[in-house]
C-alpha cells in the first residue's frame, strides 16, 4: 500500500497531464499560430507510407505540426484542410456579423439624418 501524500502526488501529476490534454484538444480549431508547448507551428507533408498496410494516412498529405512534434498527445498535429476549412467558416460567419451591424448602422444613420 502507497502513502496517501505519494497517492495525492500522483493524482495531481494524472490531473496536470489531463488538463494539458483537454487544453490542446480543444485549442486544436482553425488554422493554429502556437503550440501549447511553445513551439512554432510549420505546414508539414506526409511521406510515402513504407508499407502498404498503413491505411491511417494518404501519402502527400499537409499537415500544421509544432516544430518539437512527438506522438505523445501534447503537440499539434492537425491535417491541413481540415484547419483551413474551421477557420473559412469561422471567417464568413464574422463577415455575415459585420454585414447586418453595418446594415443595422445604415438603418441608424438614414433615420437619424432625417428631420
Amino acid at each position: 500500500m502507497t502513502h496517501p501524500y505519494e497517492e495525492m502526488k500522483e493524482m495531481k501529476k494524472l490531473k496536470e497531464h489531463y488538463d494539458m490534454l483537454w487544453f490542446i484538444c480543444s485549442a486544436q480549431y482553425g488554422i493554429p499560430t502556437r503550440c501549447p508547448c511553445g513551439g512554432e507551428i510549420k505546414t508539414d507533408v506526409s511521406p510515402i507510407p513504407k508499407y502498404k498496410s498503413y491505411f491511417d494516412t494518404l501519402p502527400w498529405s499537409r499537415y500544421f505540426t509544432c516544430e518539437k512534434y512527438e506522438d505523445d498527445g501534447m503537440h499539434f498535429r492537425q491535417p491541413w484542410a481540415f484547419g483551413v476549412e474551421e477557420e473559412l467558416q469561422r471567417l464568413r460567419t464574422e463577415v455575415k456579423n459585420m454585414t447586418e451591424e453595418i446594415v443595422k448602422l445604415k438603418i441608424l444613420i438614414t433615420s437619424s439624418s432625417r428631420p
